[in-house]
């Protein structure tokens, strides 16, 4: 869906971009996280045909991104940090006047308006002006709008910005179910517990560069340093730190009255083998689970900082 290839954007001496290259597949939810002055914004706005990269190339769906082209923009739904609305215009408005710019029927446009405003849970909202509605309410309303030419590829730059706990949680909520719809989705963000929670993948950025990507259970494999497993065991806890001794790739961290604690990089079916075989062995098991990775820890150790 969207490939980005060694792009660059430079301001003299300045480097806000420098050689990322990145591949987003269709129906992936990517989230791009990274300090401010990272590079995650400008890479965003270059994306969105807003901005001219200084080198390199970005394709959606096959076509090359290139400002001002009107097939791209046709393809990208976009929802800035600092969102654009008018606030003299009621809501149903708001989108006539959006839907009137893509060039689309006006019997197209209320239809799509109607099941798009239901979707982001404004459909009460039709005949309040926009200036009336809530940040949160807002912000949904900007994701409808983002949406009403249908676009492959939707992309949101710090969406939770300035929301409070309840408009985060339901944006959150509308973000996951736009992507068990099928849509493609980009979102930057700094709030790294949502990202971890929704994003099938992320990429963190700092000072310009992609310093890590990929799957969500494979970047908080690596926050935990590896598959930590607890082990609770209720008898037999000798015989089971011999045989998990001797299985390749597994390290015994520490051993307690009733729990082993783990280390291993193997496949979750050679785990669930190793499980079967302590109670083979009369290992009497009470129960064990996997440890959560730190992303957070991950970010700080990666760029050497926090979220400013």
């Amino acid at each position: 869906m969207l490939y980005i290839n060694d792009l660059s954007k430079r301001y003299g001496s300045f480097t806000a971009v420098n050689h990322l290259s990145l591949h987003i597949p269709e129906g992936d939810l990517f989230g791009f996280v990274g300090p401010n002055g990272a590079g995650k914004t400008t890479t965003i706005r270059i994306v969105c045909g807003l901005l001219k990269a200084s080198s390199g190339s970005v394709q959606i769906g096959g076509i090359e991104a290139a400002v001002g082209t009107k097939e791209m923009k046709r393809l990208i739904g976009y929802v800035p940090d600092f969102f654009g609305v008018y606030d003299n215009l009621k809501v149903r408005e708001y989108m006539d006047f959006y839907g009137s710019m893509y060039g689309m029927r006006s019997r197209d446009i209320a239809k799509l308006s109607d099941d798009l405003l239901e979707l982001v849970n404004l459909s009460d909202k039709k005949e309040f002006y926009v200036d009336t509605l809530s940040r949160g309410m807002k912000q949904r309303l900007c994701v409808a709008r983002a949406l009403l030419h249908n676009p492959k590829l939707l992309i949101l730059d710090e969406p939770s910005s300035g929301l409070d706990p309840r408009a985060r949680v339901e944006m959150k909520e509308l973000l996951k179910n736009l992507h068990s719809m099928g849509k493609t989705i980009v979102i930057s963000s700094h709030i790294l517990s949502e990202l971890s929670e929704m994003c099938t993948s992320i990429g963190i950025m700092n000072q310009g560069q992609l310093i890590m990507a990929g799957r969500i259970e494979d970047i908080m494999r690596q926050a935990s340093g590896g598959k930590r497993i607890h082990i609770q065991i209720a008898s037999g806890i000798e015989t089971a730190v011999r045989l998990l001794q001797e299985q390749a790739g597994v390290i015994v961290e520490s051993v307690r009255e009733n729990e082993i604690v783990i280390t291993n990089n193997n496949t979750d079916e050679q785990m669930s083998a190793f499980i079967g075989l302590l109670i083979q062995n009369q290992v009497v098991l009470t129960g064990f689970y996997r440890e959560e990775g730190n992303l957070e820890a991950l970010f700080m150790q990666l760029t050497g900082g926090g979220l400013q």
